[in-house]
């Protein structure tokens, strides 16, 4: 069983409610070097603030009996020792339950966590959002027994190297280079997974705190403008950045008007220079229980990437679903639907964030025993061919899987950023949509996946509504030869992180881009469950 605490859960803009979780496997309880800090934008301040809330709860535990007082007592009164047979104050709410406290005070206690429980600190990539309190937090490792663990695929590694820990940002309290404090050492993830070391499920794995192995994937998110970070480079060709399964990414191009225009030729390098900037998703898994969890850093839709490869991340987690392996995903959604392509700087939006899961579904479906997709089934629709511009789609078992974009209905508000598949030309991206009321069912509409129509997403909407419809003539005869529930994530719980805050009157952003999720997911069928995290929750895996 995996916990997860969020520190902070949100995105930004206001630095107190950034990424920053911990996580570990219950197996261990609270010996030392049993919790992982995964990303930490903001930190110690937040384990402060947990413990000023629950700490005044506590109550008195003789460590001999492990019987407890029946009065809480407060926080700040002086009843507990570190001496061996003193009664210690014990949290009995909040995500600390049942850790036996050596000190009286918040500030103290958070810093014992800080120092004595947590071993690493995984980082998904070097954005001060997601590094900020660890770098700062450092500063509090006077006096310790031992080194701090920061681990992380390589370009993170030197970005923090190079960026942060250089003596003139931050002091180097790394190991590493001139000056070197030795506060912190690295550790660099291989992407992928070191294959040299675990074996069956565990291969790849390596051990980053008591009870926690971990697996790491690069990701994209956004272009690197200024090439200082290391990320991943990409030509502007379409067969450079193609992925067999997401439609063509057609929502890349430049918009196609004025000042928009001459502000991108100002802002972006060449194609030529252009690079994704390099994040992570990382899967952790209990090595008591084998049960893993995938946790996101910040990463875009592969349909609008420069360099997309989520699809790896998927296809590792369609066989850990498929083998009842994988309990649970933390993945980013940074904005409502309201947020158009040109706009996402690397981010997710709901729209988005289900056709990316439709993609492991589909996979899911693929790894089905006896899978009622397959060619073999008698009376199985023939597949649209769709246009591929040159590039050949992959054709059989062998190849990566088809091309796959969920079709949604159009969403009730009026400001989704939605337009209707139409058989006329497209309209320029500037002119406002005309979008007909109530479509029937038979009437998807593809949700911004382009920022302009065509005929080879046109295409694949007809595909999927074909799909569709012959999933509703034999759904009965489908679900019992696939063996497969016809809602593949059926189970799966979806954890939001990073939703950015617009700071502006209304209702909270978190609760739209929930609503506009669950509505997503209810067209697309996947199964899965969603729940917006917040800072100081626990969520059980």
């Amino acid at each position: 069983m995996l916990i997860s605490t969020n520190q902070g859960a949100g995105g930004g803009p206001n630095e107190d409610n950034v990424t920053g979780l911990l996580v570990r496997s219950t197996a261990r309880q609270w010996t030392r070097d049993s919790i992982l800090a995964v990303d930490a934008g903001v930190h110690l301040a937040a384990i402060i603030k947990i413990f000023e809330e629950h700490l005044p709860q506590a109550i008195l535990r003789n460590p001999n009996t492990h019987s407890s007082a029946a009065t809480p007592v407060r926080g700040d009164t002086p009843t507990t020792s570190i001496e061996s047979g003193k009664p210690k104050l014990c949290m009995v709410t909040g995500p600390f339950a049942n850790l036996e406290l050596p000190y009286d005070t918040a500030k103290a206690n958070a810093t014992y966590v800080f120092r004595s429980l947590i071993s690493t600190f995984l980082i998904t990539h070097p954005h001060l959002d997601h590094v900020a309190g660890f770098a700062i937090n450092t500063a509090a490792l006077q006096q310790t027994l031992r080194r701090k663990r920061v681990a992380a695929l390589p370009s993170t590694i030197e970005a923090i190297k190079e960026h942060i820990f250089n003596g003139v940002i931050w002091p180097n309290l790394s190991d590493e280079g001139d000056g070197a404090v030795g506060f912190v050492s690295y550790d660099r993830l291989v992407d992928g997974g070191n294959v040299a070391l675990g074996d069956g499920e565990g291969r790849g794995y390596i051990e980053v705190c008591d009870g926690l192995a971990v697996k790491g994937w690069s990701v994209s998110h956004g272009e690197c403008i200024k090439h200082n970070h290391k990320g991943s480079y990409s030509s502007e060709s379409t067969e450079a950045g193609y992925s067999p399964y997401y439609s063509r990414r057609s929502s890349r191009k430049d918009m196609s008007s004025g000042s928009m225009d001459s502000a991108r030729s100002q802002t972006f390098p060449q194609a030529s220079e252009k690079k994704a900037y390099d994040s992570a998703a990382y899967f952790l898994r209990d090595e008591e229980t084998g049960k893993e969890v995938l946790i996101f850093g910040d990463v875009e839709p592969d349909s609008v990437s420069l360099n997309p490869r989520t699809a790896r991340v998927w296809q590792d987690a369609a066989a850990k679903l498929t083998a009842g392996l994988l309990t649970g995903i933390l993945i980013e959604c940074s904005y409502d639907d309201a947020q158009p392509d040109s706009m996402l700087f690397g981010h997710l939006t709901p729209r988005h964030l289900v056709i990316e899961l439709g993609v492991l579904a589909k996979m899911v479906r693929s790894m089905a025993p006896n899978d009622s997709s397959s060619n073999s089934r008698p009376n199985s629709p023939r597949k649209r061919k769709r246009p591929s511009n040159g590039h050949k789609l992959p054709s059989s078992s062998s190849e990566a899987v088809e091309t796959t974009t969920t079709a949604i209905r159009r969403p009730p508000s009026r400001h989704h950023h939605v337009r209707r598949m139409r058989t006329r030309s497209s309209v320029s991206p500037s002119t406002t949509p005309v979008l007909r009321p109530e479509p029937s069912s038979s009437e998807m509409l593809l949700v911004n996946v382009a920022n302009e129509d065509s005929p080879e997403l046109r295409a694949i909407a007809e595909e999927q509504q074909d799909g569709l419809n012959h999933k509703s003539r034999n759904g009965a005869n489908n679900k019992q030869s696939s063996g497969t529930s016809s809602r593949p994530l059926e189970g799966l719980q979806v954890i939001i992180i990073h939703v950015k805050d617009p700071l502006r009157d209304g209702p909270d952003i978190s609760d739209a881009v929930l609503e506009q999720l669950r509505e997503h997911e209810e067209e697309a069928r996947l199964g899965c469950t969603f729940t917006v995290s917040k800072s100081g929750m626990s969520l059980w895996l």
